[in-house]
């Protein structure tokens, strides 16, 4: 069947990062954006995880940005919700000290553009957890924009999140393709391509900041650099 898209991971993928300290330095920035209207970093921080959490376990009942927020009126009340506007505006303006600890590559443009260079669509299969302020800014860090993807997934328009594999039905669904009409691009074994095959995609591990928790062997599978990534897309699309 005649490859329509090709799916890119944002974080570790065409955004070269180590999740860790991208985490922790996402986290500290929204602690003292927060401190302010009362916020122990602690506590909050904790409360952040569980909402990741019950977005990772959302099984569709909602967004996961309900999900999400679901969490924190839980532990903070439902008067928590007047202080929405001011987090989103730590997506617009402090989160993008983030790009700090996040590394660049001009290879990721350079590939999302041969993919369109093909005639096919490049899809952005980022893990639904951000808002989409939050989505848009990564992008750019990468050297992306947005209108340069025929969709890209945030917290607000999804009900799944990876590695559940009705989160990447949902995005298929919504641009009317196969499994088998698309390939799945990533770094993260578990999240990327294991649910992605099992669907019926072909795949391509990008092993720059591989995340294989589980040393899966991977040999079996396309993988490689951002130029094995090219010359895989060249054969294939």
């Amino acid at each position: 069947m005649e490859i329509k898209a090709v799916l890119f991971d944002l974080d570790g993928t065409l955004l070269p990062m180590d999740q860790d300290e991208f985490v922790k330095a996402y986290f500290g920035l929204l602690a003292k954006k927060l401190a302010p209207l009362g916020y122990e970093a602690e506590k909050l921080i904790k409360v952040l995880w569980i909402g990741v959490g019950a977005m990772v376990k959302n099984e569709g009942s909602g967004t996961n940005e309900e999900a999400f927020w679901k969490v924190f009126t839980s532990s903070y009340g439902e008067e928590s919700l007047k202080d929405k506007p001011f987090i989103d505006s730590f997506y617009r303006e402090e989160f993008n000290q983030v790009q700090a600890v996040c590394g660049f590559d001009k290879a990721a443009k350079e590939i999302v553009e041969l993919v369109k260079e093909k005639g096919k669509l490049p899809v952005l299969a980022t893990n639904p957890l951000f808002p989409h302020i939050a989505t848009e800014n990564r992008m750019r860090w990468a050297g992306l924009q947005p209108e340069m993807f025929a969709a890209y997934t945030t917290y607000e328009d999804c009900h799944f999140c990876k590695p559940n594999p009705k989160y990447y039905e949902e995005l298929l669904q919504k641009l009317d393709l196969k499994p088998e009409e698309c390939i799945m691009v990533g770094n993260d074994f578990d999240e990327d391509i294991v649910p992605t095959e099992k669907l019926g995609m072909q795949v391509f591990l990008l092993t720059d900041c591989m995340i294989n928790k589980n040393n899966a062997d991977i040999s079996k599978y396309p993988h490689g650099d951002f130029e094995a990534l090219r010359r895989y897309l060249e054969e294939n699309l």
